[in-house]
């Protein structure tokens, strides 16, 4: 059955794979370091980067991510265990990273260089969708400050992904001819999945193809959160386990080229992603088409002065949304309103390029400049009822351009002591043109939309804005002996406000309620008079270990303070802003973005020990304990989605071809909320999860049991429960209900390398 789903699908990898006649694999499983600022076969970076990578950042090779990777589809998932990092619960492909409480384009996330963003009123199709977690060779992690050489326009730190690297034929080896298969099964939601990857490579070439596909059913949480009965009017039944609009189709293709000499690399790749569908428990629509083309040109080259690198890049996005299965399709009695299109298209284009320039004493200074265009239009056909007879255009012509240049002194002050100062300046233009509701009207007989209203007052508008932001990063590290490192930074970092956050201009509570990319359930109607928001933060980090490492423990505390943070009120004035809306505790209401101040603060820890080395091989502890407070100062208002505090202890154990890992996931009840959104309370929960796996030389099983004990829990920034039933109005479904997570599921994943 799984070979005739996928059918179609498995022969496009077959002929990927002979018109490469290579392999390459998919997961770079050989350990060999990427291609930039580290060592590389015949390329060697010889200027020390200790500096550019703080203390509290933490690197995910291959051997990390195998463990992981086989029990989700969801690259943003492999980053749980990652000191500072929380998730934004989304689709089965689309969860949103959360830095210190920051989330979505609060944290810079880049994937093979690219600075990519979604294109969606509801951020379905974040950056880390687009990569599947089988084609990952690396990730890096940027928690809290950052460099200002690794990105700008965003607050709580940066994520860089890279895919395997490509790999070279050593002199006189000939061709190189490799690759890996494999499949893997989920029982919780029936997820099937398979993937390839191909190389072929000489010293000079190498050709590349990887290629991947994932289905999933509906999810089981660990028990009955709510009443059975059909998921909508005309819709199959679901039962109370069951979360609905989490099912989900994806596939990736990607082709690559590189050429090296001894001192250069030049690298093409284009990657292809289809979405069929994919559920969105937390939202009121879903996505039922993400199609996604990139082209990413790279350079790297070391030479007498330094390292230059390049990047040019070019991403097209035709994006759909609709009432998925579990969501009332047929409106009115009689039915005459079929659902609600939402189609959404983006083109963007980058350039950037950095050179790190060797000075005196083993300095660097490293210098760059990025250009981003960004277009993007939203429009909603006409579906008739009183969405009709026009298209509703939410977005029409949205324009974001990003200019970008930072300068960086990384200096070695003596062996103990090390220094990296940098500013960054941008310059970001916004523009959108005029828009008009699906009627110049402002009502279908006693229901007032305003539509009329709101459109004429936002095209009365100027849409131009123009911001001038400024970054400034300052760290310090000490390393007084080898069991011992310190680190302290300061920084300012700016970001700009989103096409959706300043140019949303209707106050009708059902197209409100259709942007909305923090899945709370609420309607968000933008702001034109929004500022920058501009964080400033100080963080230390002390790292005592033993000089091989086998032992660590680090701590970082951290606070920031951020002027006209983006957050958001009651709406005063439009046809959802009642007085209803204004005061109600437990219904979904209607907000506008604001600048407001606010703070936030934690630590996080990690540490690492060995336990004991027996005849039955090496067992070890680890564990990382994640705390965050966030608050509005004007409000004193809890900020949204932050996760409570919460832990994670792994008892690991390595015999020969075995590696084991008895997982144990904590987390405290949420009662820290944003009331002016009704967030929703959670209950503390522990769960138990079992990893193995065991490898031969050219083979890999992989298999494990998550939430062993079945237990029912909610996800703290999983956000509100929308999966079923009448979402296109407003409180036509139940309030109150958190998303939960998952319940018992067996994975098991077979891998063949050749």
């Amino acid at each position: 059955m799984f070979l005739m789903m996928h059918k179609k699908f498995m022969m496009s990898l077959f002929t990927g794979f002979m018109l490469a006649n290579a392999a390459e694999t998919a997961w770079g499983w050989d350990g060999d370091p990427p291609f930039g600022a580290r060592t590389l076969d015949e390329v060697v970076v010889t200027a020390p980067r200790a500096a550019s990578q703080p203390l509290n950042a933490v690197t995910l090779g291959a051997d990390a991510l195998d463990l992981r990777r086989h029990a989700t589809s969801d690259t943003a998932d492999l980053l749980r265990n990652v000191p500072g990092i929380g998730l934004q619960s989304a689709g089965g492909i689309s969860s949103l990273p959360v830095i210190h409480g920051l989330a979505d384009d609060r944290v810079r996330t880049q994937v093979d260089g690219m600075n990519l963003m979604a294109a969606c009123p509801n951020h379905m199709n974040p950056a880390l969708s687009y990569i599947d977690p089988s084609q990952i060779g690396q990730i890096d992690v940027h928690a809290g400050i950052t460099p200002v050489s690794v990105g700008g326009d965003s607050l709580g730190g940066t994520i860089q992904i890279e895919s395997a690297v490509p790999e070279f034929a050593a002199p006189g080896q000939g061709n190189l001819i490799s690759g890996q298969v494999g499949a893997f099964y989920r029982g919780n939601g029936n997820v099937l999945g398979a993937y390839l990857g191909t190389r072929w490579a000489n010293e000079k070439l190498n050709l590349s193809y990887t290629g991947s596909t994932v289905s999933a059913d509906n999810y089981k949480a660990g028990g009955d959160f709510k009443a059975s009965g059909p998921a909508a009017n005309g819709r199959g039944w679901l039962a109370g386990d069951v979360v609905g609009s989490s099912a989900f189709e994806a596939s990736n293709q990607s082709l690559g080229i590189a050429y090296r000499d001894n001192t250069q690399l030049f690298t093409a790749k284009v990657d292809i992603q289809n979405v069929p569908y994919e559920g969105f428990p937390n939202q009121r629509m879903d996505m039922t088409e993400n199609k996604n083309a990139l082209v990413n040109l790279g350079y790297t080259g070391q030479h007498a002065w330094g390292l230059l690198t390049a990047r040019a890049y070019y991403q097209k996005t035709r994006h759909k949304m609709q009432f998925g299965d579990d969501k009332q399709y047929d409106y009115g009695d009689p039915p005459t309103i079929p659902g609600m299109p939402m189609d959404t298209k983006a083109d963007m284009a980058g350039f950037l390029m950095s050179a790190d320039i060797d000075l005196a004493s083993g300095d660097i200074l490293r210098v760059g400049g990025e250009y981003q265009y960004y277009r993007l239009d939203d429009w909603w056909p006409p579906s008739g009822g009183g969405m009709a007879p026009n298209t509703f255009e939410n977005i029409n012509n949205g324009q974001r351009d990003r200019y970008a240049l930072f300068g960086e002194w990384e200096g070695h002050l003596d062996p103990r002591w090390i220094s990296l100062f940098g500013v960054r300046h941008e310059t970001i233009k916004m523009n959108t043109g005029d828009v008009h509701g699906y009627a110049e009207t402002n009502g279908m007989g006693m229901m007032v939309n305003n539509q009329l209203i709101d459109s004429s007052t936002f095209n009365s508008q100027d849409h131009n804005k123009t911001d001038q932001n400024w970054d400034l990063t300052a760290l310090l590290r000490y390393t007084p002996d080898p069991n011992q490192d310190y680190e302290f930074g300061l920084a300012r970092k700016t970001r700009s406000p989103n096409l959706y956050e300043r140019y949303t201009w209707s106050t009708w509570a059902m197209a409100a309620i259709m942007n909305n990319f923090v899945g709370d359930g609420n309607g968000y109607i933008g702001n034109l008079d929004l500022e920058p928001e501009i964080a400033h933060t100080v963080s230390f980090t002390l790292d005592w270990h033993s000089q091989d490492r086998s032992w660590v423990f680090k701590a970082t505390p951290y606070y920031t303070r951020v002027t006209d943070y983006i957050d958001a009120v009651r709406c005063g004035d439009g046809a959802a802003c009642t007085a209803t809306n204004a005061t109600t505790t437990d219904q979904f209401v209607v907000l506008q973005y604001v600048n407001q101040p606010a703070r936030l603060y934690g630590i996080d820890l990690y540490g690492q020990m060995p336990l004991a080395d027996t005849d039955w091989g090496r067992f070890g502890l680890n564990g990382v304990v994640n705390y965050t407070n966030g608050e509005n100062l004007d409000t004193n208002d809890g900020l949204y989605n932050v996760m409570p505090l919460n832990a994670t202890l792994i008892l690991t154990h390595r015999h020969g071809g075995w590696d084991n890992a008895l997982e144990w996931v904590l987390a405290h009840r949420k009662n820290d909320i944003s009331e002016v959104r009704n967030e929703i309370r959670t209950p503390g929960y522990g769960l138990l999860n079992l990893r193995g796996s065991y490898s031969w030389k050219q083979a890999r099983v992989d298999f494990g049991i998550e939430n062993l004990f079945d237990k029912l829990y909610y996800l703290p920034t999983g956000g509100a429960y929308t999966g079923q039933g009448q979402t296109m109005a407003i409180n036509g479904i139940p309030w109150g209900i958190a998303v939960p997570g998952r319940g018992r599921s067996f994975y098991t994943a077979v891998n063949f390398k050749f």
